[in-house]
């Protein structure tokens, strides 16, 4: 076997396929494929019977060339000395006869088989070099200088295919167009991606995270917009849609035109390609900044289909002139490049065209987002002949014919088909409309529904001040008073560690020496402890004997620790500040068991954070977890980023640790520890749904309470246990003071259930949402709509939680707010609820919003 893919026997020589791999071109050999004619995979792949008689000719040639020139190369070197060591292995095995004009042929056709085969080994080199250099990150150079002077096919030396885009993208003129070779070549590999192989497209473009980003800079910007071309010319949306998850728009160029002044998204629009246009928009896709009117659009499309129409004709003639030749399929190649181009361009102005303005947009509704703000939504115009629409226009204006205007927006990105406007005058009426384009122009414009709005927000309906003003600055000053008491703390306490640091540093490690560090409690006895669960995953910390970290707080405490649980949940928002509250709370002697028993949870909480190695031990879980000998846990929760490394400490499954453990209990009366493996699952789950955060819009919540001797608690959902009962109403967290006003009037007049949604009232659309939020939420909690006669609305505010979040509170009747001991609540709900304590349901709120 030799370069070209002639394989030798003694009976005959014929061309077959070249067994040796070749890597499937990445995106920068795409466009450029066309003037790649020199490819053994090429030249021999090419089943004809001229070619066949091609060989047999070269083969006789070579045999009377060794015979007539081997004392001359004994004496200088020819160029045709390299294939030596071919021609024995082309040697037949009997002579061939033939005339003296074959003769001469067959030396001519000896010379170019010579000069191809020094030309096929200087390209294999130049691509090993090529994939060296894309290892790299850098731009391919010529291997070698010496093998490209033996070349008397071609007088140049061919530019790599990087140096050939390079120059494209900075030439940007009379480029010759992508071949139907190149985009073949672009399916085959996005198709291997699709189906998940690993082809060269693999290797070159999805490669691990360092290779791919010493890539990008050099090459990632014009191979990426080169293949975004072809694959929307082609209307290949999997192609499209893979390479934007792949790639930012930015890495791709997606809005620099190519040579003939065209982006992706112009090519998308004039051919009508809808899907794929809207692909393009929502990752900010852009037109062709070249086209300022439709003239210039036009025209713009009759020079290149000329220009392309000319070209084809040129490469016509010039394919019937010539015969048989290299040269002569390098311009057939061409020649069917550019009619497929032809046929692109003819079909972008015939859309152009047939196209027309696009209607009026739907569904424009106007909405008050602030006292200074208004939001308006919409949908795309139900146009069918229409071309893709790729921007929007909304206006608005204190007189209702819009003249004179006072404001408006462009609309470029269409992700979310909405607009705020801001800037507002509180209480003025405006007047808003929305129209669509197109690349035939702007179309009509549609007012909003309703008409127009005035902005605002339910603090201004009586103009009263908040029920909450001049508290924050109270906190605000007695957080003062406490960091300052804090700082002249930690400044006499770093004195202190100054003048005795190293006489205390040496008699802790000699105490080190016969004592050990690890305090862990291995079994329960009777007695409060502090459990620390630190989850990543599937894993969780334990200590090196393969236990939870457990300390102990005390060994004899009272049965009712719910007041000191409370104050330990408070705990969890300052840990770092443990060592200072040690120091500030006094130690009492006296036969009072509430400082005794506080500080020991402060002892016992900076046992843990020093054993551990974390000042963080997490968030407490809404209740202690008890056992029938007289045990109870206080358990901490904390997800970790990653799986650091704590003193005294490993990682292990959850599944594992589980089934490792021996139950030192019976199944009937279990201890606290074992409960707590029970229910690890369970009290996991709670931690991860307790962070998470509403998305903004209105609410409406369910407020019901119910007491014990010692706490109230609150009814939440096990799916979000920091947040009430609650559906939404809709998008817009805000109250106008039009709609406060109306339910002030509906909570004084009538019920909810018995006002009609279809009454002739300014606020209906309101009025509808909200009863349809009432009934799921009725529906929710498990009320028939007949038991909620007296519910009412809580009219004195509304609940603004943050992040663009508002509640609305549904009540019960007075009496069944918050059921006493003993009494029957009257409202029971279906599973998947849980009674929090209201000082839990407050750190979680705090915890989620702030």
């Amino acid at each position: 076997m030799i370069p070209g893919g002639i394989y030798s026997s003694k009976s005959e020589a014929q061309p077959v396929e070249d067994d040796s791999p070749k890597a499937l071109p990445v995106l920068g050999e795409l466009s450029n494929s066309d003037n790649d004619i020199n490819e053994p995979a090429f030249i021999w792949g090419i089943s004809d019977k001229a070619a066949q008689r091609k060989t047999i000719s070269v083969d006789e040639g070579l045999f009377h060339l060794q015979q007539e020139k081997q004392q001359k190369q004994q004496q200088r070197p020819e160029p045709v000395h390299r294939l030596g060591r071919g021609k024995g292995r082309l040697k037949l095995p009997h002579r061939l006869l033939f005339k003296n004009r074959h003769f001469t042929c067959s030396k001519i056709i000896g010379r170019r088989f010579a000069c191809f085969a020094q030309r096929l080994s200087h390209r294999r080199k130049q691509s090993h070099c090529d994939l060296l250099n894309e290892s790299t990150g850098q731009l391919p150079t010529t291997c070698s200088s010496s093998a490209s002077n033996n070349l008397n096919w071609n007088c140049r030396v061919k530019m790599t295919q990087q140096m050939q885009n390079l120059h494209l993208s900075q030439s940007k003129k009379h480029s010759a167009p992508s071949s139907p070779n190149a985009a073949k070549r672009l399916y085959r590999n996005l198709s291997e991606k699709l189906k998940g192989s690993h082809s060269s497209f693999d290797e070159a473009y999805f490669r691990t995270r360092t290779d791919r980003l010493s890539l990008r800079k050099t090459s990632v910007n014009f191979q990426g917009n080169e293949a975004v071309f072809e694959a929307v010319e082609q209307q290949d949306i999997d192609a499209v849609q893979l390479l934007l998850d792949q790639y930012t728009p930015e890495e791709l160029d997606l809005n620099t035109p190519n040579s003939e002044g065209l982006t992706p998204l112009d090519i998308a629009i004039m051919t009508n390609n809808v899907p794929i246009a809207r692909i393009l928009l929502r990752t900010g896709a852009r037109e062709s900044p070249h086209f300022v009117s439709l003239e210039s659009r036009a025209m713009h499309l009759n020079t290149l289909v000329q220009e392309a129409q000319e070209r084809v004709s040129e490469l016509s003639a010039q394919v019937e002139n010539e015969g048989f030749s290299l040269d002569n399929t390098e311009k057939e190649k061409q020649l069917k490049a550019w009619e497929w181009r032809y046929r692109l361009y003819r079909r972008m102005k015939t859309g152009f065209e047939h196209a027309r303005a696009p209607e009026v947009p739907t569904n424009i509704c106007l909405a008050v987002t602030s006292s200074t703000s208004l939001t308006v939504s919409f949908q795309e115009p139900l146009s069918v002949n229409a071309a893709v629409v790729t921007r929007y226009k909304v206006e608005w204006s204190i007189s209702k014919d819009f003249c004179p205007l006072a404001g408006e927006i462009i609309m470029e990105n269409l992700q979310t088909l909405r607009c705020t406007i801001t800037g507002l005058t509180t209480g003025q009426q405006y007047f808003v409309q929305v129209s669509a384009y197109n690349m035939k122009g702007w179309g009509p414009a549609q007012t909003t529904t309703p008409a127009c709005a005035s902005p605002s927000n339910w603090k201004d309906y009586d103009d009263r001040e908040p029920r909450h003003k001049g508290q924050s600055e109270v906190l605000e000053g007695l957080l003062q008073q406490v960091r300052a008491l804090h700082q002249h703390y930690s400044c006499r306490e770093s004195s202190k560690l100054q003048t005795t640091g190293r006489k205390q540093s040496v008699s802790r490690s000699l105490k080190h020496l016969f004592h050990s560090s690890n305090k862990f409690v291995k079994t329960l006895k009777r007695g409060l402890y502090i459990a620390v669960i630190f989850y990543y995953k599937d894993n969780m910390l334990v200590t090196n004997e393969d236990q939870i970290p457990i300390v102990e707080i005390d060994d004899s405490h009272t049965s009712s620790i719910t007041q000191d649980f409370l104050w330990f949940t408070k705990l969890s928002c300052m840990w770092e500040d443990i060592r200072w509250l040690r120091q500030s709370v006094p130690i009492s002697m006296s036969s009072s068991t509430v400082l005794q028993t506080r500080q020991k949870m402060l002892a016992a909480t900076a046992q843990l954070q020093n054993l551990l190695g974390t000042h963080n031990l997490g968030r407490v879980y809404y209740e202690p977890i008890k056992d029938r000998h007289g045990n109870i846990l206080i358990v901490t929760i904390r997800e970790v980023e990653m799986l650091y490394s704590f003193f005294n400490g490993k990682w292990m499954q959850i599944s594992k640790l589980q089934s490792q453990r021996k139950s030192l209990s019976t199944p009937e009366e279990p201890t606290a520890l074992d409960i707590l493996l029970i229910t690890i699952q369970d009290i996991l789950s709670y931690h991860k749904r307790s962070h998470q955060r509403l998305s903004p819009g209105l609410y409406l919540g369910y407020l019901k309470l119910c007491s014990s001797v010692d706490q109230i608690k609150v009814l939440v959902t096990q799916k979000l246990p920091n947040i009430l009962c609650h559906v939404k109403i809709r998008e817009n967290n805000n109250i106008s003071k039009e709609e406060w006003e109306w339910i002030q009037k509906l909570s004084g007049s009538e019920s909810m259930e018995s006002v009609d949604h279809t009454s002739d009232c300014p606020m209906q659309l309101f009025f509808y949402e909200l009863q349809m939020a009432v009934k799921a939420l009725l529906k929710q909690i498990n009320i028939p709509l007949q038991q909620a006669r007296n519910f009412r609305l809580y009219t004195q505010e509304v609940l603004e939680m943050g992040h663009n979040v508002s509640f609305l509170l549904l009540l019960p009747a007075s009496d069944d707010v918050c059921t006493a001991p003993g009494q029957n609540n009257p409202y029971t709900p279906h599973s998947g609820f849980l009674n929090l304590p209201l000082q839990m349901f407050e750190l979680g709120i705090v915890a989620c919003f702030t």
